[in-house]
């Protein structure tokens, strides 16, 4: 078989991969995950290339393909956002407060409640932390292998869809900060926001949260079902 023939034969198989992706994703009201899109696609299609191919195609069009931490999903381009009247549930607003400790997460991930009011200056909330989990935003992440073992929080991909972001190390550096104001001009010139990880693994210092510790969190009841 010459290379013309072999070229159409790879050609033919991407472009099947890319219909099988592109389906996964449109037919998904979440963010669908790179690997779950690899195992449904036809054995040896380099799901890199099939996802690279998509997202270049649909870059210039109404809607784009966009990563978000580890999956794909299909959203609006941005320059037409204003167009599209969204019928959803409004998130309730944060307050200051929780505003504070959503970046101070951000940030800092992963960060116990003590870590935050320590970064903040003043205490934290429970009814704060439960508000941001109750977005969507914010979860549990491990325990702290620390006396006591505290919970550790960090953001979640719905956090990263929502404020646009591919993966954690797209959070806003110190010239995006000062100006959006959101930095005073009393900030120290050596002052840097720190660095948050590229994924959300578990540290060497955390442990998985167990159904046990949520039972002792009063999440879940003896018998394992889920507090309301």
């Amino acid at each position: 078989m010459g290379s013309d023939a072999l070229d159409a034969l790879r050609e033919r198989a991407l472009h099947e991969a890319e219909r099988i992706a592109e389906a996964l994703i449109f037919a998904s009201t979440d963010p669908v995950a790179e690997n779950l899109i690899a195992g449904k696609l036809p054995d040896g299609a380099p799901v890199g290339v099939v996802m690279a191919r998509l997202a270049r195609f649909y870059a210039d069009r109404g809607v784009n393909l966009v990563r978000v931490d580890n999956a794909w999903a299909f959203r609006t381009a941005a320059d037409l956002g204003f167009l599209i009247r969204r019928e959803e549930t409004e998130i309730k607003k944060l307050s200051r407060a929780g505003l504070e400790v959503l970046s101070t997460i951000a940030y800092h991930q992963p960060v116990t409640r003590a870590e935050i009011e320590d970064v903040r200056g003043v205490a934290t909330s429970k009814g704060t932390l439960d508000v941001l989990m109750e977005t969507g935003w914010v979860r549990m992440r491990g325990r702290r292998r620390t006396p006591g073992r505290p919970v550790t929080y960090g953001t979640t991909a719905a956090f990263l869809d929502h404020f646009g972001l591919e993966d954690l190390r797209d959070l806003p550096g110190m010239d995006e900060l000062k100006g959006a104001g959101l930095l005073s001009g009393r900030v120290p010139s050596n002052f840097h926001p720190p660095i948050p990880p590229a994924n959300d693994d578990l540290t060497e210092e955390e442990d998985p949260i167990t159904q046990m510790d949520l039972e002792e969190l009063g999440l879940l009841t003896p018998m394992g079902e889920a507090e309301d």
